[in-house]
């Protein structure tokens, strides 16, 4: 593993999480501070300088816009710094998709940047964190892995942020990529690629916002109506996001009340909540006729970071934003 200085930016989660016992399901996270986790990173013989700076110590279900707006600073500033070579993220994994994914989106892909996090606490049998985060070091290291955008290092695995979701619960290989699988397999010793850089100079495809709208997602289920979508609307939500049945589908008085929002011109996408699979336009729900936006291969958490970004730049056209969810 070649030497470089490599800036970590903190948030907490389970890589730094603390339960009191090795074989106890409970814990904390965030509870062991950058210093004292980058101390036995140290110790496995890492070869790279790691720089740390503690933007949090949070679990990521409790991860938001002051945490993002600090993040993405810290990101510039190192990218800026010709003496570093990349940025890896530690992180909780209950909202890496998201983080990684309002990045991705914001940020030019130049200088690698990686999150990683771990699906055990640190004092756990079997923990992964120390692995993954060695991973993440070699991934980061590696000449090959800039212009790629912002990606995940878990499980042996490299992802783009575009791809992954969180597909278990409790299993160290709980990521999955879609539509497109993964980017590389890595281990402490080894990286092996499976194609070129593919955004190589790509510039960000938003500015960084000065906040975030209220989005919200809806899951649709049997015999719902539509009093969901109106308390919705009641509390100020400038977009929503369903999470439909099967190609992003609810029943008739959820879809009447969301045609009737879109139409006042607030923006409704639709998802699917099934874990994996695209959603279409006018397949089953008329999108032209009722003025929705189709998620596509987007589930419902990225589908509200791209919608967040989309209201928050000023957009309001139901083409144009669907021209945006339609890009890979």
């Amino acid at each position: 593993m070649s030497s470089s200085r490599i800036r970590v930016l903190a948030t907490g989660g389970t890589i730094a999480g603390s339960g009191g016992s090795a074989f106890g399901s409970g814990y904390r996270a965030g509870q062991i501070g950058i210093d004292d986790m980058l101390r036995e990173v140290r110790s496995l013989g890492v070869e790279a300088e790691l720089d740390p700076v503690e933007v949090a110590s949070i679990g990521s279900q409790d991860i938001g816009w002051s945490e993002w707006d600090r993040l993405h600073s810290e990101i510039l500033r190192a990218q800026a710094d010709d003496s570093i070579a990349g940025v890896i993220v530690t992180h909780g994994t209950d909202t890496a998709e998201e983080t990684a994914y309002l990045l991705d989106l914001t940020l030019d892909a130049g200088k690698p940047v990686v999150l990683v996090g771990a699906m055990r606490p640190a004092d756990a049998v079997g923990s992964d964190g120390m692995r993954n985060f060695a991973n993440a070091v070699r991934v980061v290291s590696d000449q090959a892995a800039g212009g790629r955008g912002v990606m995940l290092v878990m499980g042996d695995t490299v992802f783009a942020a575009r791809d992954i979701r969180k597909a278990a619960t409790s299993s160290v290989d709980a990521f999955r990529g879609f539509p497109r699988g993964p980017l590389a397999r890595v281990t402490p010793t080894s990286l092996d690629w499976f194609g070129p850089p593919d955004r190589t100079g790509a510039a960000a495809r938003f500015a960084w916002p000065d906040g975030l709208p209220r989005v919200a997602i809806l899951i649709a289920g049997a015999g719902m109506d539509e009093k969901p979508v109106e308390a919705l609307l009641g509390i100020g939500c400038k977009g929503i996001v369903l999470a439909g049945m099967g190609q992003g589908n609810a029943p008739a008085r959820v879809l009447d009340a969301l045609e009737k929002a879109a139409k006042a011109g607030v923006p409704i996408v639709r998802s699917s909540r099934v874990d994996e699979g695209l959603v279409d336009r006018n397949v089953e729900v008329d999108d032209d006729a009722r003025g929705f936006i189709a998620a596509r291969a987007l589930g419902p958490a990225k589908a509200r970071v791209l919608l967040m970004l989309l209201i928050a730049s000023g957009m309001t056209g139901t083409a144009e934003m669907q021209a945006t969810f339609d890009r890979p």
